[in-house]
């Protein structure tokens, strides 16, 4: 079985916050992101352009509601997943190299949102 994703130790704040995906036999770039009460896991991945990427987005149980955005529509990643009980796999090919912002756009009436909490990340797109 092929390593589909590895620890970027340079990348980030070390192994727990960074990942570097990479491409499996088919070609496509994996990395499986955990999402929890106000957090991803991991906050940052670096993936290649012109590659597919497919992250499985795992959100750990509990009782408040998460999504799962990325607003970046001149690299090719538009993405708004409502997360639940079952991983989704979010499927993209970033068009251009740069650092793109994910987070959780959910939040609670007078309360700052999950962003604002911490529930944010990014995906840097390497040439």
């Amino acid at each position: 079985m092929a390593l589909l994703f590895a620890p970027a130790p340079s990348f980030g704040a070390g192994p727990a916050e960074g990942f570097e995906a990479v491409r499996g036999p088919d070609g496509i770039q994996r990395v499986r992101v955990l999402a929890g009460s106000y957090f991803f896991r991991p906050r940052q991945i670096r993936v290649a352009a012109h590659s597919p990427v497919e992250l499985t987005v795992v959100l750990e149980p509990g009782l408040i509601s998460h999504d799962f955005v990325i607003d970046a529509p001149k690299a090719g990643i538009t993405v708004h997943e409502t997360l639940g009980e079952e991983p989704r796999v979010i499927r993209f090919m970033p068009a251009v190299p740069g650092i793109f912002e994910f987070y959780c756009s959910k939040r609670f009436l007078f309360f700052e949102s999950h962003k604002d909490k911490g529930m944010r990340g990014v995906i840097e797109v390497v040439p």
